[in-house]
């Protein structure tokens, strides 16, 4: 197994930090990973993405043209990256910073409503981890066991109690995607 995953949006709604996650996340499965964020004056307001790759074996180069997943979390992160997604690839959006959805029809597309679920817990820190839930349940590319252990090393010891709202929002992730 080897997936190549391009995750972009808006500085801010926690792209980076989500990419980073999964790529410890891909540590504690003993997986091969590489994590690239990309971002610049981005990093407030513009666009930023990361690019993780999650490998059972070894990983040649963290460069990538073409992506077995993508996860946008607004118009301009979907325009850039459609088009680069491989035919039978999956793409996820929220329908909260989309106002064209996707078109592609070799594609799977999912929409998760991530931002409407993190306002229902009432706790917009959580989306990222909404969206990461939705990922996994539809590519189950590591384990929520992983995910949990990769909070503990990715999270300051100050947001530790945080984590069970984090798994929370992972559960809920998966229970509200939804293939389009």
């Amino acid at each position: 197994m080897k997936k190549e995953i391009i995750i972009s949006g808006f500085g801010g709604q926690g792209v980076l930090s989500m990419g980073k996650i999964l790529a410890y996340s891909g540590l504690m499965d003993d997986k091969e990973v590489t994590w690239m964020p990309a971002y610049g004056p981005e990093q407030r307001g513009g666009t930023a993405n990361v690019t993780v790759i999650v490998s059972d074996e070894k990983i040649s180069s963290p460069i990538l043209s073409k992506f077995d997943i993508a996860i946008v979390l607004n118009q301009p992160s979907l325009e850039k990256f459609e088009p680069k997604l491989k035919p039978g690839g999956i793409l996820i959006y929220d329908g909260y910073g989309i106002l064209n959805p996707p078109t592609r029809k070799d594609i799977t597309i999912y929409r998760i409503d991530a931002m409407d679920k993190a306002a229902e817990m009432k706790n917009s820190k959580v989306f990222n981890m909404i969206v990461l839930g939705g990922l996994l349940k539809v590519a189950p590319v590591v384990s929520t066991k992983g995910v949990e252990k990769a909070l503990f090393k990715t999270l300051p010891e100050r947001h530790h109690a945080m984590i069970p709202l984090n798994m929370q929002a992972i559960e809920e992730g998966g229970k509200i995607i939804e293939q389009v």
